[in-house]
């Protein structure tokens, strides 16, 4: 009986709750997008849409005090009498007044800058105010495209097709969450998504969340692609010039200072704009901020807007935040972008501490069927009303949704999809049927052909079978490899099964086995791409194959929060392999080196004589301080930048043909990225382990290092590989230690360079180590420039590299690609 009431009570206050509607417009009739609403003396707020329309809930009857706050224009009050029929409201905004004569400071000085200081030295007094707080959020989120192409680099983009216009423009992602935010500064966060709501998918998970809107302007930076500096950051007045542009005077006679933000250097992560600072108290009244992708650090961006609106309540004195907008245009390879995410905070409430459980690793965490609430719902909860456009899109995505999920829709789909071409047969081919969630795939030779010394060209085909659960966010697939070496003239199959099992633990299952030519090293340090081309080219044949006949399975899952473990038992036959062509593009004298890494100028002696073994691999994966999301089809980890990631591994050799094949192991990884403010990110990867009972083992089984004799870098090797090592000259089986250390400056320097700082470069700074028994210690020191390119296009990188071991050994020149 007691539930009973506490339902009857709770439906009660649902149903009691008004709904003030309206628009707000100026003078001339033109309506004002995002006007901060607030009642009066509380922390009950809303926005107004592109259209000026707001609407705010209004929990008990009677009359209320709204405020209507919008930079530019004078702050309005409205008294409502909220009762059963209230109609719509419709407020005009009289611009502001700003006038130069309300600040008194000393004539000699920039009055700016004396606001700024006094900004900068009240800001921790300011900024612990809104230290803790609980409160409502709302977001929504919105992505348009305009005039999308309908090719890119010759490759159709047609899955838009049916959401957008004839001119090919549209909405192409609309979103809206509905949470409960508990917040302590720095950056503890517990959020509970109540409502989610995608358009066009109805079990879709909006991304929107309070942790993307905590940008804090009382704190030093602001996270964007790049850490932005604050304009009452503690250096600030290192990137920032400041204009007083005058002041005016709140409803209750609080005087707000109207700052103009200009950057010193536009290179660098800075902002421009506007910053509203309260008289007296030095808190922040409003910010409106413009930032450059450049200053972002993001190409694709053309520019971003950040504006905030803060309200005053009498009662606890505390300026809090209570609207948010961010827009942006972006664009690449003609596809432009444009949209943005409109955040309201309210019903702060700001308690003097929490409760020690209060914060956990889950930061946020959807209620079960949050995805599933009606369109009720939404209308009695929604703080900032649809506007036309985006109603239509719900509409007409949701009828498309109901029409994809036929049978007939995705047959029709599927036989489109489905056609075959001739050129298929080297490109490669899918059949899928969409409905039942499954697909079959045909990989053609055209991007699996490669050549090396050992099979000369090579190619290989392949044929598998995919099954998707899309409601469990699990799948499994099967499927086999024929790889033909042309001038070895052999055949090598190989066949798999890999199924993710579980969403929420992480489980992973992979069973492999066949016949296959493997790089010695396994982490494959020279791809077969720069290998073709610098055996064909230049007659430098790095990679060096034995053969393997095996079966493997792997099994992996999180065993809780952090620690994820990882199992792998492998059987198999390992046969030396030789070189059978000495073909060439580029003629010349020079001889390749034979397959054996140990002895390059000798062809008859292999590294390896034939043998079996079976291995055995544990490797435990630990993720300090692991934050993760939990939504009802699965957990999803973020981990957490304020600490490093651990990896311990054992791995057993037994079984072997003889008993000098068998060995243990043990090995250690640390992994840490630390950001040093606006100054960069250092990225630090240690590695260390140590070889047991291993005199006899076979030279598949040393620890090989990641080396590098091709004057070529790609992707994200950096970090975990060596510039200019040979790469088997190294290789052990007793213990090493290894390190590797790159600083990225983030522009931080090169922004402050004349003429340099035109490249919108980034100085890369390196160190790398290596240490082994009986062998001098290796060491490289690199410097170097990245993000290099034209206009957007910026993936180019160049470093100067020097090593030693026992004195000097060389220098080169590292070309790389970064996408």
């Amino acid at each position: 009986m007691k539930k009973n009431f506490t339902l009857l009570f709770l439906l009660f206050a649902f149903v009691a709750q008004s709904q003030i509607k309206g628009v707000v417009k100026d003078v001339t009739g033109k309506p004002l997008p995002f006007v901060n609403i607030f009642e009066e003396n509380t922390y009950n707020a809303t926005t107004s849409n592109d259209l000026g329309k707001f609407e705010l809930n209004i929990k008990t009857p009677g009359k209320h005090v709204i405020i209507f706050q919008y930079l530019g224009f004078k702050t309005a009050k409205q008294v409502v009498d909220v009762g059963p029929n209230i109609q719509p409201i419709e407020i005009v905004l009289q611009e502001e007044e700003i006038t130069l004569n309300e600040v008194v400071v000393n004539k000699a000085d920039n009055p700016a800058n004396e606001i700024i200081r006094n900004a900068i030295k009240n800001k921790k007094q300011n900024s612990s105010k809104t230290a803790r707080y609980t409160a409502d959020f709302y977001s929504r989120g919105i992505f348009r495209v305009k005039n999308l192409p309908k090719t890119i680099l010759g490759q159709k983009l047609d899955f838009f097709d049916e959401v957008i216009d004839s001119t090919r423009s549209g909405i192409l992602y609309l979103s809206e969450t509905v949470s409960k935010v508990t917040f302590q500064k720095p950056d503890k966060l517990k959020e509970v998504i109540v409502a989610s709501k995608v358009s066009g998918k109805d079990n879709g998970f909006s991304f929107n969340n309070a942790s993307d809107a905590n940008f804090d302007f009382y704190d030093n930076y602001l996270e964007f692609d790049a850490n932005i500096i604050s304009p009452i950051a503690d250096n600030a007045f290192n990137y920032y010039k400041y204009k007083f542009e005058g002041s005016f005077f709140t409803e209750n006679r609080q005087q707000i200072n109207k700052i103009k933000i200009i950057p010193r250097r536009e290179t660098e992560p800075v902002m421009s704009g506007y910053i509203y600072i309260v008289d007296d108290t030095y808190a922040i009244y409003a910010v409106d901020v413009t930032l450059t992708g450049k200053q972002m650090q993001n190409p694709a961006v053309n520019t971003l807007n950040l504006k905030q609106s803060f309200s005053y309540n009498t009662n606890t004195k505390v300026w809090a935040k209570n609207t948010q907008t961010l827009d942006f245009d972006a664009g690449m390879l003609g596809v432009n972008f444009s949209g943005g995410f409109t955040y309201v905070f309210s019903n702060f409430e700001f308690p003097e501490k929490f409760e020690k459980k209060t914060f956990t690793a889950e930061v946020v965490r959807f209620e079960e069927n949050a995805n599933k609430k009606e369109d009720s719902f939404w209308n009695s909860i929604r703080p900032v009303p649809l506007t036309d456009e985006e109603i239509n899109d719900y509409a007409k995505k949701d009828a498309l949704q109901e029409k994809k999920k036929s049978k007939v829709y995705l047959d029709s789909i599927d036989k489109k999809k489905n056609k075959f071409s001739i050129s298929d047969i080297l490109n490669g081919y899918s059949y899928s049927n969409s409905y039942k969630k499954w697909s079959i795939n045909y990989n053609g030779p055209a991007l699996n052909t490669s050549f090396n010394t050992v099979q000369g060209w090579n190619t290989s085909i392949g044929l598998s079978y995919f099954k998707n659960n899309e409601d469990k966010k699990t799948y499994y697939q099967f499927g086999s490899n024929i790889a033909y070496g042309f001038s070895d003239e052999t055949f090598r199959p190989t066949a798999y099964f890999s199924a993710k099992l579980n969403n929420k633990s992480k489980s992973f299952l992979t069973v492999f086995g066949g016949n296959s030519a493997v790089q010695f090293n396994p982490e494959e340090p020279i791809t077969k791409l720069v290998n073709t081309v610098s055996t064909l080219f230049f007659k430098d044949n790095y990679m060096k194959l034995y053969e393997k006949n095996f079966a493997t399975a792997t099994f992996s899952r999180e065993v809780f929060n952090g620690l994820n473990m990882s199992a792998t038992i492998e059987y198999a036959e390992r046969k030396p392999l030789f070189n059978t062509t000495d073909y060439t593009v580029i003629k010349n004298d020079d001889l390749y080196t034979s397959n054996n890494p140990l002895l390059p100028l000798d062809e008859f002696n292999p590294a390896i004589v034939k043998h079996n073994l079976a291995k055995f691999n544990l490797v435990a994966r630990i993720k300090f301080g692991q934050e993760y999301i939990t939504r009802p089809d699965g957990k999803y980890n973020l981990g957490n930048d304020k600490y490093p990631t651990l990896l311990l591994g054992y791995e057993k050799g037994f079984a072997g043909s003889e008993d000098n094949y068998n060995f243990d192991k043990v090995s250690a990884r640390v992994l840490y990225n630390l950001t040093l403010g606006n100054k960069g990110i250092t990225e630090v990867n240690i590695k260390a382990g140590k070889f047991f009972n291993a005199d006899g083992i076979s030279f598949v089984d040393y620890k090989h290092f990641n080396g590098n004799e091709t004057h070529v870098m790609m992707g994200t090797s950096y970090i975990n590989s060596f510039n200019l090592l040979p790469y088997y000259a190294a290789s052990t089986n007793d213990s090493y230690f290894e390190t590797h250390i790159e600083h990225n400056d983030k522009g931080f320097i090169m922004n402050k360079i004349p003429l340099l700082n035109k490249l919108q470069s980034k100085l890369m700074l390196g160190f790398k180590n290596l240490a082994i028994p009986d062998r001098k210690p290796y060491q490289e020191f690199s410097v170097g420039l990245s993000n290099l390119g034209f206009g957007k296009f910026r993936i180019l990188r160049i470093d100067y590299v020097r090593s030693y071991q026992d004195g000097f050994q060389g220098d080169g020149v590292m070309f790389g690609i970064n996408f």
